[in-house]
Formats: structure tokens, C-alpha cells, sequence
């Protein structure tokens, strides 16, 4: 019997500060240029004042991005155009400064956290401090079994949320949150099939990476079979998590729920964020309200999702590499809007 009560975060969680967004409103009115000049700036630095309970905004001088890693057994089909070397090659990349996240996060001066939930790959190939919160070693195949254990879901689940209390005590102000995974795409686009009650090719995109036609095809009959097996679980969050999910996608889920919880906002990345982010609010209908969309990389799956959620990307540069790249990419853009809410001068 799980020790972990998932409805005590529908009362746990509060919407953020409404008082200080009708106060960010009305300061907003008397500054120049005229309210609304600004477009989704002015909606962007008003969200900030009611996450922060704070007006004038407050600088978002601490963001950090966290990427959640882990590998999905359902890649065996030919359904990602991931990387031969699985989700440690994509760690790897990361921790070497090479790719698009890690490249964008130097640039903007954000601190970068990888988090190994479940690489396929020996522990000792990746940093102590990467692995140690590792639950297993790859996911089961959804289109056929599990992904995890319940004992597994909620062990991902409770490090999600450890590691969202670990980030709001060292100061953390705003969360970038991305995955590393391969095979991610299609577990994320099976639980929102699930939770959207769509069938499978409504929820079936090409990936981070790129598919043809057939490994679209392929793709689509794993989200199909998957859905057969998430559908008696839905009213069990965590359960579905266990069945169609996986360690990265637990800990995801649990991380926003306890951001949420302790008041931290949160920029969501691509299809995977997103389907964690469904999962979060059909735990907790508040939740949403402390996330952003970062971006949309052109997933159906995503789409749905952020419709559902009533969540507006910020930005649609056709980015689909995931990495937490997109949402990256929005950072300085939520940055602009609090700089903006708080130094504009008030009109004479």
C-alpha cells in the first residue's frame, strides 16, 4: 500500500497571489508606454507579481534548469530517432557542454542540473551526482508492460518532489524543466491520449529527433497499445505513471507538483514537460496556474496537452530538439517582462 496521498496536493496547492496581480495591474496603468504596448510582456510581468506575491516584480536572478533523464524500453520498436547510445550519450552531451541546452545555458548564465532517473548504462559511466537518484535502469515496454513498478512510480515520484524542495531552499526563483530521453515522446503522447480520451494518432508526433513515415506508423501502434493499458488506471495518477510512463516521467510530475506547492514558477519545455504538466493538473486543478509553455516544437501530443491546460507557448521557433532547449530559449523573455514591470517610470 503506497504511503503517498496524491489528493492532499489539491489542497496544498494555492492559485498564485491574485491581491498582487490586481496591485501589478493597476501600477502597470500608470506606467508608459500605455498599458497593452507591451503585449504578452505586460500578461508575463502581471503572472510574476501574482507567482511572487510581490509588487514592483522582483528580478528572476536564480533560475536553474533541470533535465530529467532516463530511457524508455518502447525505443526497441524503431519509434525514436534517438541516438544509438541512448540516453547516456544525450547526458554526456550535456555534462560536456556541447549541446543545444547546455550551450544556451552557458550563455545565459543558467545553472544546468541533469538528473538520471533511469539511463540504460552503467552507473559508473556518468558522474555520482547525475546517477544518484537513479530508480532502475531503462523503462518496461509500455505497449506490452509497465514501465515501473508502483513501488518504482512513487520512488520517482517522492525524488521529484525532494528535488523541488531542494531548488525553492537554495533560492531557486524560476524552474527551466526538460528531459534527456529516448522514447520519452512516446510514453508523454500515450498518457496524454490518455488523459485527453484521443486515440493514438491524434496524439502521435515525429519526436525530438525526426521519424519517417514508418517509425511514425510503428510509433503510432505502441501509443495505440499503450493506451489499452493506461485506460483502466486513470483514475489512479500514479498508477498510470507506473504503467505508461516512466522514472523520468514520475519524478517530472512530481517535481511540478511540489514547485507548485512551494511556490516556485516553472517555464514547461516540449511534450514531455507537457505530459507530466497533465498528469499534474488532473492531480491538482490549481497547479497549471504556477506554469509557463515555453514553447511549442509542433507535437500533437503537446498541443492537446497545453489546450487542455489553457497554457500559451510564448514562443513558436519550430525548436523540436526538447533538451529544455525551448523553454530555455524563453527565460530571457519572462527576464524582459519582470525588468520591464519593474523599471518602467510612471507616466506625468
Amino acid at each position: 500500500m503506497s504511503g503517498l496521498n496524491l489528493d492532499e496536493f489539491a489542497t496544498l496547492i494555492e492559485r498564485p497571489d491574485s491581491a498582487a496581480r490586481r496591485d501589478a495591474e493597476a501600477r502597470r496603468a500608470r506606467l508608459g508606454p500605455r498599458p497593452g504596448a507591451l503585449g504578452r510582456l505586460d500578461e508575463l510581468g502581471e503572472w510574476l507579481a501574482a507567482a511572487q506575491g510581490a509588487v514592483p516584480v522582483k528580478p528572476v536572478e536564480r533560475p536553474r534548469a533541470l533535465l530529467f533523464a532516463g530511457d524508455h524500453g518502447v525505443a526497441s520498436l524503431g519509434v525514436s530517432g534517438g541516438p544509438k547510445g541512448g540516453a547516456a550519450e544525450l547526458v554526456r552531451a550535456t555534462l560536456d557542454g556541447t549541446n543545444s541546452v547546455a550551450i544556451l545555458a552557458r550563455r545565459f548564465g543558467v545553472g544546468l542540473r541533469v538528473i538520471d532517473m533511469s539511463v540504460d548504462c552503467d552507473p559508473e559511466e556518468l558522474p555520482e551526482e547525475v546517477t544518484r537518484h537513479r530508480v532502475r535502469r531503462g523503462a518496461g515496454r509500455i505497449d506490452t508492460e509497465d514501465a515501473l513498478t508502483a513501488e518504482e512510480a512513487e520512488r520517482a515520484f517522492r525524488t521529484g518532489m525532494a528535488l523541488a524542495d531542494e531548488e525553492a531552499d537554495s533560492g531557486t526563483d524560476l524552474v527551466v524543466l526538460g528531459d534527456l530521453s529516448v522514447g520519452g515522446t512516446t510514453a508523454a503522447g500515450a498518457l496524454i491520449g490518455a488523459l485527453c480520451g484521443t486515440d493514438a494518432s491524434v496524439v502521435t508526433g515525429r519526436g525530438g529527433f525526426g521519424i519517417d513515415d514508418l517509425a511514425w506508423m510503428r510509433k503510432c501502434a505502441a501509443i495505440r497499445d499503450a493506451l489499452r493499458r493506461a485506460r483502466p488506471v486513470l483514475g489512479d495518477q500514479l498508477a498510470l505513471l507506473a504503467a505508461t510512463g516512466g522514472a523520468d516521467l514520475a519524478a517530472m510530475t512530481g517535481f511540478l507538483l511540489q514547485s507548485a506547492v512551494r511556490r516556485t514558477p516553472v517555464i514547461l519545455d516540449g511534450v514531455v514537460s507537457a505530459a507530466c504538466a497533465l498528469v499534474g493538473q488532473r492531480v491538482a486543478f490549481r497547479a497549471p496556474d504556477w506554469w509557463l509553455a515555453g514553447q511549442t516544437g509542433g507535437d500533437p501530443a503537446q498541443t492537446k496537452a497545453l489546450e487542455r491546460m489553457a497554457l500559451n507557448p510564448l514562443l513558436d521557433q519550430g525548436v523540436t530538439v526538447g533538451e529544455g532547449t525551448g523553454a530555455l530559449l524563453a527565460l530571457p523573455l519572462v527576464q524582459a517582462a519582470a525588468a520591464l514591470a519593474a523599471e518602467l517610470p510612471e507616466r506625468s
